[in-house]
């Protein structure tokens, strides 16, 4: 079954401050703000929403095909794609830009100051949709580049590709027509609570009429779990247990990896959202998007404890 992803790629630098902002912010000189925070650490690792799905498709045995753009610096990022056996085919290089970087400085209150240069992230990423095959493919328009976002969208639609809608952080870019559009006729619609509210606020319609326009909605609730509604019923997936927690980001991204999976297997609704929990207990242990890995049978030992 053909997998693909849309969405961003990125390198995500983090850096470890080893003291509070707070300290050296004068709140009265605020509106003259110009401060200096030396790092002892600085950390790289390979992200993006498209990247990190892709990733933990790779470790439950998928074969995805990424759809984003990446800059001039690619070498590092495809080097990587290669080594996890993914295909770098459908990603366009945008040889005038840098890939997308994130620069994120946590202090030791864990509060966090945070720049992101979108970078080849503002070029769209042109795919021939005619070579994939209608049946048998699923997809995931995941956050990324607006353009892509609706043009992968209308071309699943016309199609008849199933494919999971998740705005995620483009939401406050959107605009209401659309963004309905692009609900509309989805088979899964996916996202935390908070933006599901702001997808209500964005849109004008309530729960219920946004279960009219997409086949389900996945609210995702951290460690709380997660919920899927479909008609009229509510389904309450508890989180999996993860052996320790060092860091949730990336979690999201590995349970969409891990819900997918269990669709291209034919599983029902609630046993993929399952196998997507499981997914993000791999995730949580470790830090950074892309450090997790676990073997298919670890996989299968894990999500049969969770199920016990």
């Amino acid at each position: 079954m053909s997998i693909l992803v849309s969405g961003s790629l990125a390198y995500d630098r983090i850096m470890d401050f080893q003291g509070r902002f707070s300290d050296h912010i004068l709140p009265e000189k605020i509106h003259v703000l110009n401060v200096s925070f030396t790092v002892d650490s600085l950390k790289e690792n390979f992200g993006g929403t498209a990247g990190n799905i892709a990733f933990s498709l790779s470790l439950l045995g998928e074969k995805p095909t990424i759809l984003a753009a990446i800059g001039r610096d690619y070498h590092r990022y495809f080097d990587w794609l290669t080594q996890n056996k993914i295909s770098h085919d459908g990603i366009r290089i945008i040889e005038k830009e840098l890939t997308a970087g994130a620069y994120i400085t946590t202090d030791q209150a864990d509060n966090q100051i945070t720049g992101f240069n979108p970078g080849a992230m503002k070029h769209p990423a042109p795919f021939d949709f005619s070579a994939i095959a209608s049946k048998g493919s699923i997809a995931i328009v995941a956050p990324g580049n607006l353009e892509d976002m609706m043009k992968c969208s209308a071309a699943y639609k016309s199609r008849g590709i199933d494919y999971i809608f998740d705005p995620g952080q483009s939401l406050p870019m959107w605009e209401k027509a659309e963004l309905v559009k692009c609900i509309d006729g989805s088979n899964i619609l996916i996202s935390n609570d908070y933006e599901l509210e702001l997808i209500v606020s964005k849109t004008g319609l309530d729960k219920k009429t946004l279960l009219q326009r997409t086949g389900a909605i996945i609210t995702t609730l951290g460690e709380l779990g997660s919920r899927v509604s479909a008609g009229k019923s509510e389904i309450e997936i508890p989180a999996a247990k993860p052996n320790e927690v060092k860091d949730p980001t990336g979690a999201g991204d590995a349970y969409r990896a891990g819900l997918i999976k269990g669709l291209v297997q034919n599983l029902d609704i609630k046993q993929s959202a399952e196998m997507g929990s499981v997914c993000a207990s791999f995730a949580v242990e470790c830090y950074g998007t892309q450090e997790h890995h676990f073997s298919l049978p670890e996989f299968e030992k894990r999500l049969a404890a969770y199920r016990a």
